[in-house]
């Protein structure tokens, strides 16, 4: 599967319409009870780039980022101005933001991961594209060095320390991160008379798994 690592444009992605989605059976039997199953078990994102486009310029840079990823065919970047942190979303990210491990004097790598929780259920996510030079990695509370202590791979998420953590050490992470996406067609139709008249394209935006 092709993928850029490159980013769609902020300035564009900042305002889009999106979020997670699900793929729910529901089964509704004859007693009126209800069969629920899922054959995903992680959630995808889609978006709409098309309804934060504010001008022609925006519909250049759009256009020429859409053909340099050929349409449909290379993955990029997306950043999601609703969910780019580890930890709240007013604050910087702290190291100790999310549990992303426990050690065993063996696993030297961690992948990076986010869990949302509500009640007494919580939905982990893995983070596959953190930004870089956002992230910062924890033992037991104390703040590790970058580059010194452990490396990070932006392109997978993943987490190598130079030694392995100690049994039961706690491995915490905090940083910013992007989703990896594609665009979910091959077509992007503007119309100057339109745009003018406050109409934008439809620019459907999915997420990819990786």
């Amino acid at each position: 599967m092709g993928f850029h690592e490159i980013r769609f444009p902020a300035s564009l992605s900042f305002g889009s319409l999106g979020g997670p989605e699900r793929l729910t059976d529901v089964v509704t039997l004859a007693n009126g009870f209800e069969e629920r199953n899922t054959p995903w078990a992680q959630s995808r994102r889609r978006y709409d780039a098309g309804v934060s486009l504010r001008g022609l310029d925006d519909i250049e840079a759009l256009i020429a980022f859409f053909e340099a990823r050929r349409g449909q065919l290379f993955g990029f970047r997306w950043k999601d101005w609703t969910d780019y942190k580890s930890g709240r979303a007013k604050a910087e990210p702290d190291y100790r933001d999310q549990v992303i491990g426990v050690g065993d004097d063996v696993t030297v790598e961690f992948a990076l991961f986010k869990t949302y929780r509500s009640g007494e259920q919580s939905y982990a996510r893995q983070i596959r594209k953190p930004v870089e030079g956002s992230v910062r990695v924890g033992l037991s509370n104390n703040e590790l060095q970058d580059g010194v202590h452990y490396e990070v791979d932006p392109t997978t998420g993943v987490v190598r320390f130079v030694e392995p953590p100690n049994v039961g050490v706690q491995v915490t992470a905090g940083y910013e991160f992007d989703v990896p996406v594609r665009f979910d067609t091959d077509r992007i139709q503007t119309s100057l008379a339109s745009f003018q008249a406050g109409e934008v394209p439809n620019v459907p935006v999915v997420e990819i798994r990786i």
